[in-house]
């Protein structure tokens, strides 16, 4: 039967007339253009300066994160001076005790404190994610596998006591910092404040500060790593095991600074990831991840060859240098084997002597200690370190003896570098999924030993360093300078993304599409994939200070339905650290800002309505520097800001002042929707504006109710937050202005007619057909065949909206099922290296290191006095 267009056209012009009915009825706009007209004297509109507008945050988060720094500086000043440098063992004649986070509050079955626990009072705090804290004392988490009465534990908690009072002094004077801590090379975490530490559901604590990214970015200057593990026979069964393990230690000791590969061999070389053959990857979570799931299939066999081996590594590494890829700083090859037989002093004479640029750290698997002289040899002559692991338990330690060699020329030169982390996910401390999802960076400093007598061996104390949530960073960008579609973003040196709207783009696995998992290694170029030319990036990555105009396809609503934008995007440094910051002004909505002056006393009348909330997210006022103002919500705090009753607030007057007029302007509404009669099939009426304003009224049967608190879980996702300004307001703001814009939320539609759901599709490695409506057509017809069958479709415009009418005849699934994958696109991708600044100090040679320090025994000669007085106290604290 054919379908006449006719026929759909009149449909089209009924729906037009029903739906424009409905929505000029029950919205109000009529009533609100009014009294936007009667008020039209008192507007001013002025334009956005984007090029002033970036400057001046980026000032604003400068200054911010100088304060960090500042702490930590502090921090580590006392640590230098005093905390961490005095004589360290005239403490040990008499027993010391200390807080252990694990054991605090905890009583035996006669009701008295276990050892090392005692009485820490705890209360819960709104600026610590609501954790119950001491903020008038650190305490110490000590990992399972460490001895929490070892010596070296109680030297160092000992030795820096005094850094909980520079914590104090620092939250006091900044008390937007959040957690502060210092962690010891001998595996001990001061925190402030303090808490009560939770174990794994094994009773296990597995978090060891050694490993976290912010320990070993300030504790080595930026390295390539070539991992070289013997797969041969003789490493069958638990050699093989540990020696795994040992690699996957030694990946989550590397960070994006740093580049890896890694080699099996046995009497030939093969890449455990034949993709990376011949070069060197950056080491970001991600292929740290697609090293670990293949070094999972690793299986014995054969005679071990290691000559072949060294040889492919030092080439490696020696083309990586000449090329000028990878980290251009310290350069390192990992051997893990459980011997070396064969000649191979040679290798190192032809590729490292004599200037030995590249160090050769070993590792010997297994309790067999026949060949150990051997494997010791290769590390002491080419300024690496040696060391035996013979079980499982023995890995962690052992691994993180690299990181101390590594740290010896930093330490010799005292050349306190300061860093700051990529963007990560820490769930440590927290019990809850709500509390975890908090994005941040950390910023650290190292800590050295001043001692004379061990600058030779460079002795690492530990490093210091505080966490920055970057949610309270990108509050320094108010959404509504923006518009509804303008947003800012902050990257690394290496291009990845710390804050962005879009921090989790799609991908491909090969099988289907799904979020990346790793928020810390999102490049800027997949999240503004209309970058093609990586003009942005690079400029961004370059540290230079500039504009750039895109036409870009915005994926809203979860990635479900586009917007075509013209963005104009505004970018410059972050001094003294290695971010960029970025914004985005969308010509047209975010071109511009209107301002309308009222009474405070006609605004907060109207804002004080029961219908009437403003962004919870957004900083109208700052109530996170004074405690008493924490439980404040930011309509309260408002409200006693205008009313006088806590002038003392730091609040954005202009903000005010816009959501004021937004209140008295829209105060109309809330009469209007209360007097309606109410027909069947109407939810609920609302309104947004640019200040973070909404009003809302729902229906509820005969019974109307307004205000926030009547919102359902559905509603609540569609706020206003510190990324994004709702999906409605967003896509009303790029709509005809005079014409209503209907919007059916995409779950809606899929549980009305029960489609099944469809992967959703986003640019990755595979290409995929797609399909957009042009405006400028009202009306078409054709047909799709599909398959066997085909199927005729009419479509015609809705008058005055921005919708269409489809009418599909037949019954054919054309659904695409499948798509292919490019697994040479998906190769490239990983191992692509693009442009990316490289951190401006390199610590990777001194004159006077002690390289014959290299592992099997102590370097350093103890005095008998000292001998017997550190074995004394050791007895007498046992």
């Amino acid at each position: 039967m054919k379908i006449p267009p006719e026929t759909v056209q009149k449909w089209a012009i009924t729906l037009s007339e029903q739906i424009n009915a409905i929505a000029s009825k029950y919205s109000g706009a009529a009533l609100l253009q009014k009294k936007l007209k009667d008020v039209e004297p008192i507007i001013r509109i002025e334009d956005v300066d984007g090029a002033r507008l970036v400057l001046d945050f980026a000032e604003e988060i400068e200054r911010m994160l100088g304060s960090k720094m500042k702490s930590v500086k502090v921090s580590v000043k006392c640590s230098f001076l005093y905390c961490l440098d005095q004589s360290f063992f005239f403490r040990l004649w008499f027993r010391f005790d200390y807080f252990n986070a694990l054991l605090v509050n905890t009583m035996d079955e006669e009701g008295n404190f276990i050892e090392l626990g005692g009485e820490f009072p705890l209360e819960e705090n709104e600026h610590f994610n609501k954790l119950s804290v001491n903020t008038l004392m650190s305490d110490i988490q000590v990992p399972t596998n460490v001895y929490n009465k070892d010596p070296n534990i109680l030297n160092g908690v000992y030795m820096s006591e005094a850094l909980n009072d520079i914590f104090i002094n620092n939250f006091q004077k900044d008390p937007t910092l959040t957690w502060q801590y210092f962690g010891s090379s001998s595996g001990f975490f001061r925190l402030y404040p303090g808490i009560k530490w939770t174990p794994d559901a094994n009773g296990v604590v597995s978090f060891d500060c050694r490993n976290r990214n912010w320990y070993i970015q300030a504790a080595t200057s930026p390295k390539d790593i070539v991992i070289v593990v013997d797969v041969s026979g003789s490493m069958k069964g638990l050699k093989m095991t540990i020696a795994k393990h040992t690699i996957n230690t030694i990946l989550d000791t590397l960070g994006e600074n740093d580049f890896v590969n890694v080699i099996a061999y046995t009497d030939y070389v093969r890449y455990v990831e034949p993709c990376f053959k011949g070069t060197l990857v950056q080491a970001d979570l991600d292929n740290r991840e697609h090293f670990k799931l293949l070094i999972e299939e690793l299986h014995v066999k054969g005679e071990a060859k290691v000559k072949k081996a060294m040889k492919e590594s030092f080439r490696i590494l020696a083309d990586a240098r000449a090329n000028g890829q990878g980290s251009l700083c310290n350069q390192a090859i990992m051997l893990i084997t459980d011997g070396a037989m064969e000649d191979f002093q040679s290798v190192f004479e032809e590729f490292n002597w004599p200037d030995k640029k590249v160090r050769v750290f070993t590792y010997l698997i297994g309790r067999d200690m026949t060949f150990s002289e051997n494997v010791k040899w290769i590390a002491c002559n080419n300024k690496g370190y040696y060391t035996h692991i013979s079980t499982l338990a023995d890995v962690q330690e052992n691994v993180m003896e690299y990181l101390h060699v590594l740290s010896r020329p930093m330490v010799i030169n005292h050349d306190h570098d300061i860093i700051w982390t990529e963007a990560y996910m820490d769930s440590v401390l927290f019990k809850s999924k709500a509390h975890s999802l908090l994005l941040m960076t950390s910023v650290a400093m190292p800590v050295f030993s001043k001692k004379k007598e061990t600058l030779s061996h460079g002795i690492l104390l530990g490093v210091v360093g505080t966490d920055v949530p970057l949610l309270e960073v990108m509050k320094l960008a108010p959404r509504y300078k923006l518009g509804a579609h303008g947003y800012a973003f902050l990257i690394t040196n290496n291009g990845y993304i710390l804050a962005h709207p879009d921090l989790r783009p799609l991908y491909s696995d090969g099988k289907k599409l799904k979020p990346k998992p790793n928020y810390n290694s999102v490049d800027l170029s997949e999240a503004e994939w209309e970058d093609t030319e990586d003009s942005l990036r690079t400029a961004m990555v370059k540290g230079e200070t500039g504009t750039l105009s895109l036409d870009v396809r915005a994926a809203v609503d979860k990635g479900k339905r586009p917007l075509f934008l013209k963005n104009e995007y505004f970018y410059t440094t972050i001094n003294e650290t290695p971010f960029s910051f970025g914004m985005v002004l969308t010509r047209g909505h975010g071109q511009y800002m209107f301002f309308g002056n009222v009474s405070v006393e006609e605004g907060l009348h109207d804002l004080q309505q029961p219908d009437l909330s403003i962004a919870d997210e957004w900083t109208y006022c700052e109530t996170d520097i004074d405690p008493h103002h924490r439980k404040l919500t930011q309509l309260q705090a408002v409200v006693r800001y205008l009313t006088g009753k806590e002038p003392d607030l730091e609040c954005d007057e202009i903000l005010l002042q816009q959501v004021l007029f937004d209140a008295v302007v829209t105060a109309p509404l809330e009469a209007y929707w209360t007097a309606l009669t109410v027909d069947e099939g109407m939810e609920s009426a609302f309104l947004g504006t640019r200040s973070g304003l909404m009003r809302v009224i729902r229906y509820a049967g005969s019974e109307k109710r307004v205000g926030k608190k009547f919102l359902t879980p559905v509603d609540k996702e569609n706020l206003f937050t510190v990324d994004h300004f709702p999906i409605w307001y967003r896509m009303a703001a790029e709509n005809k202005p005079g014409q209503f814009f209907f919007y059916v939320p995409h779950d809606d539609i899929n549980k009305a007619h029960r489609q099944k759901k469809v992967e959703l599709m986003q640019p990755c490695n595979t290409e995929y057909p797609g399909f957009m409506y042009d405006t400028s057509i009202r009306e078409t017809n054709s047909i799709i065949k599909c398959g066997r069958c085909q199927k005729m479709f009419v479509l015609q415009q809705v008058p005055n909206s921005n919708l269409v009418m489809l009418v599909v005849q037949a019954d054919c699934d054309c659904l695409l099922n499948s798509f292919e994958h490019n697994a040479t696109v998906k190769c490239n991708r990983m191992k692509s290296q693009k442009i990316r600044r490289r951190p401006e100090s390199c610590h990777a040679y001194h004159p006077h290191e002690n390289a014959k320090d290299c592992g099997g025994a102590c370097g350093i000669a103890v005095s008998l006095t000292l001998y017997f007085i550190c074995l004394g106290t050791s007895l007498a604290l046992r």
